[in-house]
């Protein structure tokens, strides 16, 4: 079975998560909030925040950017897995539209491969408000992903805008 960050989130949208703490972020001018399960490896980065499942499954990074820089944080985003030795299957690109907690979103998965053997890619863009918007990487082996279906649920669940 497929299993993508965007095409399952209205199944997962409805999982109650296991917190273990919001986090906002960026700390100095917050944007957004988010909550990782208990045993996610979770840390601030310059931009927002990454975070690797307990089995290392999954990669997820979520970075805040000026509505005006999306394009530039999608291709450092891009040249990221590159550097990570994921490759993309191009023809196998996946387009949709939607909301993540009344936040417009477009996502775009992949299937592809990384050193030990076949992943799912996808990016979105999600608009937090008019000035920002989360661009969201994931990366996750196939397979082993679905074993985190109910926790990426929990996850993108308590993702919000900062008021």
């Amino acid at each position: 079975m497929r299993t993508t960050i965007y095409a399952t989130l209205a199944l997962l949208l409805a999982v109650t998560p296991v917190k273990a703490g919001e986090l906002q972020f960026p700390s100095d001018e917050p944007v957004a909030s988010i909550t990782f399960p208990d045993g996610w490896k979770e840390k601030e980065t310059e931009t927002g925040i990454d975070a690797t499942s307990p089995d290392d499954a999954i990669y997820l990074a979520i970075d805040v950017a000026e509505a005006k820089d999306t394009d530039a944080v999608i291709s450092d985003a891009i040249t990221y897995l590159a550097n990570q030795g994921v490759t993309v299957v191009s023809a196998s690109a996946k387009q949709s539209d939607g909301t993540v907690n009344a936040m417009p979103a477009v996502n775009v998965n992949w299937d592809g491969t990384d050193k030990d053997g076949p992943v799912t890619i996808g990016l979105a863009a999600i608009a937090v408000n008019a000035a920002n918007v989360l661009v969201v990487t994931y990366w996750g082996t196939k397979g082993e992903q679905d074993k985190n279906a109910e926790a990426m649920g929990a996850i993108i669940k308590s993702l919000k805008p900062m008021q």
